[in-house]
């Protein structure tokens, strides 16, 4: 991924790709601003990593530990299959929920939107059990379960209605359907220590310890093989699942996998939590999606040659084009931020810089330059990929 984005960058630099002007002069001061956020949001720059576990926090209120400090774990493997279990379905159902959508919590009151929304409602949706086919234990995801999870169920559960739309909630459905086929088909990777389940591949990933230490991109390498046959409608080369990899005019394959890299970080701290130690997390790469892809567009490091009026399909050479760059300029920017900031590289990886962080700085310029507080770009959504 890192290869394909430098090549893609160095054709940007050198201004020979199609869809995109490269604005290097404005990143000093998108650095600027994006430092200033983490300072504002964590004035001790104690920043934790970019994670699903970040969504599940609501004015100081961890929601899942709150839940999961109620049970009594038969042990620390359990603990962690279910936080997978929890993860995965979660982090699948985090694409785009668009700008209408919201969830009001019947347990807390709250009211929540866009990432956080659907972190909430997956939460409560697994917490009930809704992926479960075990009524004696509701806390987990199972083959079964998430075979019979429709459209219609998942739309109750998320508080879907004509006055409440969510975008691609027909894809959500059928990317949990194909998950649990897949879990089905691979007790290898599944279900190792227990029937098959997501979670099983916290038992696979244990097993890749060495002296108890899991680099981070194993992890990435384990979803990719075994998630790879969930996705629909990804191109595919001699027949196998290329998942979120796409073709370019001028690139070949451009792999991405922002949603497979999103799981890989919301992965570590179960596994640390489990007492399996994860190095080289820097090996991960940032998110190619729209709130750091949106900072640099917004911020005019990113120029795009035809405007952004259009409606744009995910395979369209040009959306292509701007993820691949927007995961070399993450590269390009978190050294300068941890100057600014004063601190190194092992301090505060990537998985920091997102947090702390771009992620958070794109979605602050989208709200200063849009009422919607929307991407830049208007992106058609299947409810699998952003």
């Amino acid at each position: 991924m890192r290869s394909r984005a430098n090549e893609v960058f160095a054709l940007a630099e050198a201004d020979e790709l199609d869809d995109w002007t490269l604005n290097l002069d404005a990143l000093s001061s998108c650095a600027d601003f994006v430092s200033e956020v983490v300072r504002k949001r964590y004035p001790k720059l104690d920043v934790p990593f970019h994670a699903r576990w970040r969504h599940f926090v609501f004015g100081g209120r961890d929601l899942w530990r709150e839940i999961a400090s109620e049970v009594s774990w038969r042990d620390t493997d359990a603990n962690a299959r279910a936080e997978f279990d929890l993860a995965i379905t979660s982090v699948l159902l985090d694409a785009g929920a668009g700008a209408s959508w919201r969830f009001e919590d019947p347990s807390t009151d709250l009211i929540a939107i866009r990432s956080e929304g659907l972190a909430l409602a997956s939460l409560r949706l697994f917490e009930w059990g809704g992926f479960s086919a075990e009524p004696t234990d509701p806390l987990r995801a199972d083959a079964e379960g998430l075979a019979r999870l429709n459209g219609a169920a998942l739309g109750d559960a998320f508080q879907v209605r004509e006055t409440n739309p969510l975008e691609g909630l027909d894809g959500r459905a059928r990317l949990l359907n194909r998950l649990g086929q897949t879990v089905d088909a691979r007790p290898d990777l599944f279900a190792l220590r227990d029937a098959p389940r997501p979670g099983g591949l916290y038992d696979v990933l244990r097993g890749r310890a060495v002296d108890g230490a899991l680099a981070a991109p194993i992890i990435l390498e384990v979803l990719l093989e075994a998630l790879g046959p969930i996705w629909e409608n990804r191109p595919t080369l001699d027949g196998a699942p290329l998942g979120d990899c796409w073709p370019h005019p001028q690139l070949g394959y451009v792999p991405l996998h922002k949603l497979s890299q999103w799981l890989a970080y919301s992965l570590i701290e179960p596994l640390e939590a489990a007492g399996v130690r994860v190095v080289d997390i820097d090996g991960l790469t940032g998110l190619a999606e729209y709130r750091n892809g949106g900072l640099f567009i917004d911020a005019s490091v990113l120029i795009p040659k035809d405007g952004t009026a259009r409606p744009h399909n995910v395979s369209d050479p040009a959306i292509v084009a701007w993820r691949s760059l927007t995961l070399a300029l993450l590269d390009r920017i978190a050294p300068m931020v941890r100057e600014r900031l004063g601190v190194s590289a092992e301090q505060f990886p990537l998985a920091r810089v997102l947090e702390g962080g771009t992620w958070a700085a794109g979605r602050e310029i989208a709200r200063a330059k849009r009422a919607h507080g929307g991407p830049p770009l208007l992106i058609h959504s299947d409810g699998t990929v952003f």
